[in-house]
């Protein structure tokens, strides 16, 4: 579908290509292509999230049932991570961006149309599997373009699209299904992300920082164990998974809560508290800026704190606090995330798109086990129930984030705390 660009893996020597500079039209144009691309990445992605309620009374089905409409999508993801990284590596990162964007549109704009519940899950799976092309190639690509001096705060802007997107794709959808069948508002988000898609395959620059890795299966067992064997990525590959379960369990249930009694929300109003993802495109690219000032190991475990006392809030009665809690939580969420992606883009010397694609492999492993585990706590123990077990995975991921800071960074890494 897209020409194959000259390169692929392996990062040129410094200064042989030049690092797009922040200020330049390029720099623009790459800001705009990727916060396009992030914004329908989670759009299509979360979507779905507000209509769970929805599809449980269209198909029958209760809480934990009705979350697998997120759960396979994200699972597929996470195990398509395992090759599109690779291939990444070999034939470059554009083509493999541009082609997932392109058919996880065309997927959703069918999902709008299946019949049944089983056609439904088939098209959210393939949505799934496309969208593994373009999440962990995106990072690549900005860790080998991106002036390293403006790694961290070009990352948060990246990550600034997915928090739009993933607000509007729950917002639009969540809003609009008060007033019309939850396949038009599908239907509706296919459309949007198509025209991100192709926004996104215009003006993005040509990769050309980086050298073909040639896609041989020694090649990519060789990249993988260099990857696990280093003393900070397996520690970062566990993080993603702690940070994205707990964020995608608590917005999975959430809904429920708000629905019953005593709030008694309506549909429409509970699609509208994705409004809290505000804070996140805040968080994202400031609190990435700030740890390439002052070292990713020094801010990553604070706004692990920030995510733990903003759920922890979440479990007063008053809708008043339970929404602070919201707010507080995806600050710390969207900053954490900034901070440990553009870390692995840093720590990693060889075969990024691997690392990078085994950091979202366990962060989208983490949504999907968790993100189903949480609907037997909220059978079980309700709000409380759930709440806990989030405050439970972040308590693990502080502890991560607190052992890191004794890792030692690499002699050659290019930025703070890497």
């Amino acid at each position: 579908m897209v020409a194959a660009e000259s390169g692929g893996g392996t990062p040129c020597p410094a200064g042989e290509t030049e690092f797009i500079q922040q200020g330049s039209a390029e720099f623009r144009r790459t800001v705009v292509a990727l916060f396009s691309a992030g914004f329908a990445t989670f759009a299509l992605l979360y979507c779905v999230q507000p209509l769970m309620p929805v599809l449980a009374r269209s198909f029958g089905l209760n809480a934990a049932g009705s979350s697998l409409v997120l759960s396979v999508s994200t699972i597929l993801l996470a195990g398509g991570l395992v090759f599109t990284g690779p291939i990444s590596d070999a034939i470059g990162r554009k083509p493999v961006m541009v082609t997932a964007l392109l058919g996880a549109a065309a997927c959703t704009l069918a999902s709008a149309v299946m019949p049944t519940w089983h056609g439904l899950l088939l098209m959210r799976a393939l949505i799934g599997l496309c969208l593994s092309g373009l999440v962990a190639v995106a990072m690549t690509y900005i860790s080998e373009e991106i002036h390293p001096k403006v790694l961290g705060f070009t990352m948060g802007l990246y990550i600034a699209g997915n928090a739009i997107g993933g607000m509007a794709g729950r917002l639009i959808v969540g809003v609009i299904v008060g007033f019309v069948s939850w396949r038009a508002a599908v239907g509706v988000m296919g459309g949007l992300a198509l025209g991100a898609a192709l926004v996104f395959w215009k003006i993005l620059p040509a990769s050309r920082h980086f050298r073909a890795r040639p896609l041989r299966m020694a090649n990519v067992v060789a990249g993988y164990k260099l990857h696990l064997r280093d003393r900070a990525l397996p520690w970062l590959f566990l993080e993603g998974f702690l940070l994205l379960g707990a964020f995608v369990t608590l917005f999975n249930y959430i809904s429920y809560r708000l629905l019953a009694a005593p709030y008694n929300l309506s549909q429409a109003v509970v699609g509208s508290a994705s409004a809290v993802y505000l804070t996140g495109i805040y968080s994202s690219t400031r609190v990435g800026a700030l740890a390439d000032r002052l070292g990713r190991r020094r801010v990553l475990w604070v706004v692990v704190g920030v995510m733990l006392a903003g759920v922890l809030i979440t479990l007063a009665e008053p809708l008043w606090a339970i929404l602070v809690g919201m707010l507080i939580f995806s600050f710390g969420f969207f900053g954490a995330h900034s901070v440990a992606s553009s870390w692995i883009g840093r720590r990693a010397r060889q075969a990024r798109g691997q690392a990078s694609s085994l950091y979202l492999l366990c962060y989208y492993v983490g949504s999907s086990v968790a993100g189903t585990c949480g609907g037997v706590f909220w059978h079980v123990a309700g709000w409380t129930g759930v709440g806990l077990f989030i405050a439970g995975l972040l308590v693990v991921a502080l502890i991560v984030a607190l052992h890191l800071i004794r890792v030692p960074a690499l002699a050659e890494a290019q930025s703070p705390g890497g």
